[in-house]
């Protein structure tokens, strides 16, 4: 019987409604696909990787299939092929094969990609260069047959049979229990089923609903689902178990191979649900057919108007023949069904909560900014119950505020993501760039599990991709050239991530030939960046290389030459409020850091004043601060002198001379000591405010020139706070002083407009 217009429709819907769920999910699979097949290289007898890997390829091909995706089920058919050769070991793995493979996924992950788009034709060369990599296949497997496969109708679920032969092979029986959790998991019962359907001959389908709730007690998104069929084919047991790997932690499933014995019939009965019907639990576990069972009871129903009653699994032994181990397990599970109807099954067992969801990230984004204007509005509600001077109403807005603080930590966790997913792209991009440059290399990873706001992962990327990739191009050598230097021949690139002074510090080393400044500082004479002649302190040489347009390569690859890349990394880190340092040694190597805030929404930060301008410095920076301490030493005219703290000299800048802010000085000053990196350091303010959730907001174009400062926040009363890059004042404030004493590169300070309200108190923080 054919399906109306309205079911096909609905499943219609359903296919559209899921398929950014199934694509999402695919990704990611193809993304453990490609890291797996790198870890696979250095360990290629590792059996429980070779698993892992089969069961990746064998999900795509699976959830492609229920969404009717016939490119990617017939060509992912023959990477599975490939998988199972390499798990069951006839194929060793080569680095011939893993590059294949490398390919395979390429290809699997356009293919998927192509599901997001209504139109179904191809380009001839992708198709073309698909049907060249699944004749490689075939080779490698020694496959003679199944190029044909490769046509998409012929690969389809519901035409599967069609690739595993005419109806035939042996009879199997399925017992199938599905979740309570299978539709929240975003699975459809009945398409597995119709993948099942491929496998073989599926002649009839019974679904036991005995384990359906009453209406009133049912939720519609729970499942209770059980099915039992027989399924005539050709598949082994691994292939049939297979077809539900991808909902195997939502369902029981019980197979019983043709011939099974009784104690095999019993097993399946014990593993069924409970069942107050005697003939049901034989039916459904396939002991007996339903056609035996009505004749079964017809002949109870004779002899009990006979007056001779007889118990039906007595008859069923006789009739059908059926053991009377499994009739015995039968009446057990009925046994049990009778106690749990009547209350003395006792409770049933709780569901595990560890699951996940999806949410869309624009939604989240939204939340946070919601979120952003709660914490200002909060402040601006503390500061005016502050001002009523009463008791009661400055304790309530306190709770609040309480209660604010653990809302934003617990939503800012839920964007937190380790840098370590973002690491494991590069080592595909390593070992094929290494690969075309004739070099031999190997990644090291550390700190991977390193947390880092989602949003800064995803735009820290592409600035990684070209640092990485000027290391392997430019940084590091051949294994020739660095046996000729008493080097090993494999060169080392090290990527590593750690938290520091509430930055994360992101480093890409490599032990190669470093900078050569000779030609870099010749390349700047030629391009007009250096008076010919002038020879800049060697730090200065190394960041030449970051100006735009600037390279040293003498022709132009697919890799370099065309002057673009640093000068973009540079740009695209600044714009995430972070800075970018490189370190060179001639001849040992080059050590890039990157350091990045956490999170590009809400800090806790410490409020200072100066003057009538406030600014406010990360929390996780501050050291701790001197009070009212006068003994500073002369200061020079860039406002830098030192104090005395614990036996030890402290270098101290005063944020008054550094950026010429107007008003007459304190009589008292306060410091306070920061941690940049390896250096401590004191900043000279006139008051302390405390402790302030900080509302980051982007610097408008009058300040974004303004060194030192990596954006501003938005107080209770109105007023702008400017917040400090620690880092970057370390630097400003260590260079050396130019033209007329000012500093360099820092144009005067005009907060004037920002501080309106010099008087106004703050939001509560006790200095």
């Amino acid at each position: 019987m054919k399906p109306d217009a309205s079911a096909q429709a609905a499943d219609l819907s359903f296919i559209q409604e899921a398929l950014p769920a199934f694509i999402s999910e695919a990704q990611e699979q193809i993304e453990t696909l490609e890291q797996l097949l790198l870890q696979l290289e250095d360990t290629p007898e590792d059996s429980e990787l070779l698993n892992a890997l089969f069961r990746c390829a064998h999900t795509v091909k699976g959830s492609a299939g229920i969404f009717g995706l016939d490119r990617v089920v017939a060509f992912t058919h023959h990477v599975e092929t490939l998988l199972d050769q390499l798990r069951e070991g006839r194929l060793a793995l080569t680095p011939a094969l893993s590059t294949l493979l490398l390919k395979c996924n390429d290809q699997i992950r356009a293919l998927v990609a192509q599901a997001r788009q209504a139109a179904v034709d191809e380009a001839d060369d992708a198709v073309a260069a698909r049907e060249a990599l699944v004749q490689q296949l075939l080779a490698a497997t020694g496959s003679t047959h199944g190029a044909a496969a490769e046509q998409p109708q012929a690969a389809s679920a519901g035409d599967a049979r069609a690739a595993v032969g005419p109806p035939a092979g042996r009879l199997w029986h399925v017992a199938v229990a599905f979740g309570t959790d299978t539709f929240r998991n975003g699975m459809d019962p009945l398409a597995i089923l119709n993948y099942v359907r491929g496998l073989g001959d599926m002649a009839t389908v019974h679904c036991d609903i005995a384990g359906v709730p009453a209406l009133d007690q049912l939720n519609p998104e729970s499942c209770h689902l059980t099915f039992e069929f027989g399924l005539q084919t050709h598949a082994t047991r691994a292939e049939i178990e297979g077809a539900f790997s991808f909902v195997r932690d939502d369902c029981t499933l019980q197979l019983v191979e043709p011939g099974g014995t009784a104690a095999d019939f019993a097993a399946l009965i014990e593993a069924m649900p409970d069942n107050p019907r005697l003939g049901d639990i034989l039916v459904a576990a396939g002991a007996i057919t339903r056609a035996q069972l009505q004749q079964g009871l017809r002949a109870q129903t004779a002899a009990a108007a006979s007056g001779s009653a007889a118990p039906l699994g007595e008859i069923l032994q006789a009739t059908a023949g059926v053991p009377a181990q499994v009739v015995n397990a039968a009446l057990s599970k009925q046994s049990r069904a009778r106690e749990a109807t009547q209350g003395g099954a006792g409770t049933p067992a709780v569901a595990d909560d560890q699951r996940f969801i999806r949410v869309q990230a624009d939604r989240l984004d939204a939340v946070i900014n919601l979120l952003g204007e709660l914490v200002i509005a909060g402040a601006g509600a503390s500061l005016l119950a502050r001002q009523t001077r009463q008791g009661t109403l400055i304790e309530a807005n306190a709770q609040i505020g309480r209660l604010i603080e653990e809302i934003r930590n617990g939503t800012l966790q839920l964007r937190m993501v380790p840098i370590g997913e973002t690491f494991s792209r590069f080592r595909r991009v390593v070992r094929d760039t290494a690969a075309d440059l004739g070099k031999d290399v190997l990644l090291e990873i550390t700190g991977g599990e390193t947390e880092l706001d989602k949003s800064v992962v995803e735009r820290i990327a592409d600035p990684l991709m070209h640092l990485v990739r000027n290391a392997l191009d430019h940084g590091l050598e051949t294994a020739a050239q660095r046996t000729a230097a008493g080097k090993p021949g494999q060169g080392r690139l090290t990527l590593s991530a750690c938290h520091e002074s509430g930055s994360i510090l992101i480093r890409i080393v490599d032990d190669g030939r470093g900078i050569q400044r000779d030609k870099v500082l010749q390349r700047a004479w030629d391009r007009g960046l250096v008076e010919r002649g002038v020879v800049p302190a060697d730090a200065d040489i190394d960041r030449l290389i970051f100006e735009p347009g600037f390279s040293t390569a003498e022709k132009v690859t697919n890799l370099s030459g065309r002057g673009v890349g640093m000068d973009v990394v540079r740009r695209n880190i600044e714009a995430l409020r972070g800075t970018v340092v490189l370190n060179s040694t001639p001849g040992e190597g080059s050590c890039i850091e990157i350091r990045l805030p956490l999170t590009l929404a809400i800090i806790d930060g410490f409020l200072v004043g100066v003057g009538s301008s406030k600014f406010i410095f990360p929390l996780d920076a501050v050291v701790e601060v001197i009070e009212n301490r006068p003994t500073v030493s002369a200061l020079d005219e860039r406002g830098r002198g030192f104090v005395e703290l614990r036996g030890q000299v402290l270098p101290v800048v005063s944020l008054r001379a550094l950026y010429a802010l107007d008003g007459p000085a304190p009589d008292r000053t306060s410091v306070v000591v920061l941690q940049s990196s390896r250096r401590r350091y004191g900043v000279m303010v006139d008051s302390l405010l405390g402790q302030h959730q900080t509302v980051i907001k982007p610097l408008g174009r009058m300040f974004r020139s303004l060194r030192g400062m990596s954006g501003s926040s938005i107080l209770g009363n109105g007023e702008v706070a400017l917040i400090f890059d620690v880092h970057s004042l370390s630097q400003l404030a260590a260079e050396p002083p130019g033209p007329a004493g000012r500093p360099v590169a820092a144009s005067p300070h005009p907060l004037s407009a920002a501080s309106r309200s010099p008087n106004a108190p703050t939001e509560g923080q006790t200095p």
